[in-house]
């Protein structure tokens, strides 16, 4: 299996589209309080130094436990996710 090269500026461009997306969901649910969307943007690869899924910045464990979470449950993980996006961004 050969190494493949990836460009660091094109990466970083690719996760500041997912953080637009996955950022304008979250500005969308703010009031919803029920039926909660997943934050899925079908960009699913997972960053092996940080364990978030590079499109949806969830983890293997949250996006295993999506469907079945409660609305409360799925609350905090867009929590989680909106506090990863402004580290990555700080």
């Amino acid at each position: 299996m050969a190494d493949v090269a990836v460009d660091p500026v094109q990466e970083q461009v690719a996760q500041q589209h997912a953080i637009f997306f996955v950022a304008a969901r979250a500005r969308d649910i703010k009031d919803q309080t029920e039926n909660l969307p997943s934050p899925c943007i079908s960009v699913c690869r997972m960053d092996a130094v940080s364990g978030w899924c590079e499109g949806c910045f969830r983890t293997r464990d949250e996006i295993a436990g999506w469907s079945g979470a409660t609305d409360a449950g799925k609350r905090v993980v867009w929590t989680l996710i909106e506090q990863r996006m402004a580290a990555l961004q700080a």
